[in-house]
C-alpha cells in the first residue's frame, strides 16, 4: 500500500433541505483509506452510507469539507473531468445490477468503453475477457432477464471492472440475492481485490458480511463516523442464514 491516502475526507458534510428541514445526511466526517484496503462502510438505512459513497463516486458534491481522491479534491473537477474521472478511476456495482435490459451482456459490458473511447477494435476482446473472469462467458449474447440474480450481478461487476479502474464501489451488492449466491459474489469480489490491488469500498448494513470480507469497517450512524475498526485477518466466517 502506498503511504499517500487513495480517499481522503475532511469534515466533510452534504446537507438536504426539504421544507423548512435541514437534513444532514452526511454530518462532518472526516477519514482515510489507504491505497489497496478493503473497507466495509456498516451502518443502518438512512446513515448515510449511500450519500458518502456518492461523494466519493463524484456523483454528488458536499455542501462543504473536501474530499480527495488519489490526491485530486473531486470539489475542484470541472464536470468534464468529473465525467472522466468516474469512467477511469471508479468501478460501480449497485444492489439493483442497472444492466441495460434491451442489450446483450456483451454490449452492457462493452458500454463504459464506448464512454471512455477505447478503441472499437479493442471492445469486444476486453468484454469478452471480463464476462470470461465471472465465470460468464458461455452467456455474452443473453440478455439480463435470461439470467439469475447472481448471473446479473457477476455480469455488473464485469461491466464494473472492464475499464480497470484502481477504485471499486460496491452499493449493497449482495442485498437482492440469496445467502450462497451473495457469498458467491463477496467471494469473487475480494479476488479482484487480492488479485488486482483495487481499493474496495463496500456499503452493506450487514456486520457478519463486514467482519467476513473486510480489513477494515467504518460504521455510520446519522451521518457521522461513530466506530472505525480494522478487522482480524482471523474473523471467523458468515454461517449460511446470518444474511
Amino acid at each position: 500500500m502506498s503511504s499517500a491516502p487513495a480517499i481522503s475526507a475532511r469534515d466533510v458534510r452534504r446537507e438536504y433541505r426539504m421544507g423548512n428541514a435541514l437534513i444532514r445526511a452526511v454530518n462532518g466526517i472526516s477519514l482515510d483509506i489507504a491505497s489497496g484496503e478493503f473497507v466495509a462502510l456498516l451502518g443502518a438505512s438512512g446513515s448515510g452510507k449511500s450519500t458518502l459513497l456518492n461523494l466519493i463516486a463524484g456523483l454528488d458534491r458536499p455542501t462543504s469539507g473536501s474530499m480527495t481522491v488519489n490526491g485530486r479534491e473531486l470539489a475542484r473537477m470541472s464536470a468534464e473531468e468529473l465525467a472522466r474521472y468516474r469512467r477511469h478511476t471508479v468501478g460501480m456495482v449497485f444492489q439493483a445490477f442497472n444492466l441495460i435490459p434491451t442489450m446483450t451482456l456483451l454490449e452492457n459490458v462493452e458500454l463504459p468503453m464506448r464512454f471512455a473511447e477505447v478503441d472499437r477494435g479493442e471492445r469486444a476482446a476486453r468484454a469478452q475477457e471480463a464476462l470470461e473472469r465471472v465465470g460468464l462467458s458461455a452467456r455474452v449474447t443473453h440478455r439480463p432477464m435470461e439470467l439469475s440474480g447472481g448471473e446479473q450481478q457477476r455480469a455488473s461487476i464485469a461491466r464494473a471492472l472492464v475499464n480497470r479502474p484502481s477504485l471499486l464501489l460496491a452499493d449493497e451488492p449482495t442485498g437482492n440475492l440469496d445467502s450462497r449466491t451473495g457469498e458467491e459474489i463477496m467471494d469473487y469480489l475480494r479476488e479482484c481485490h487480492d488479485a488486482q490491488g483495487l481499493t474496495v469500498l463496500l456499503v452493506t448494513h450487514e456486520r457478519p458480511l463486514a467482519d467476513r470480507y473486510a480489513q477494515r469497517v467504518l460504521t455510520l450512524a446519522d451521518g457521522s463516523l461513530v466506530d472505525d475498526t480494522r478487522v482480524p485477518a482471523t474473523a471467523a466466517p458468515v454461517q449460511r442464514g446470518e444474511r
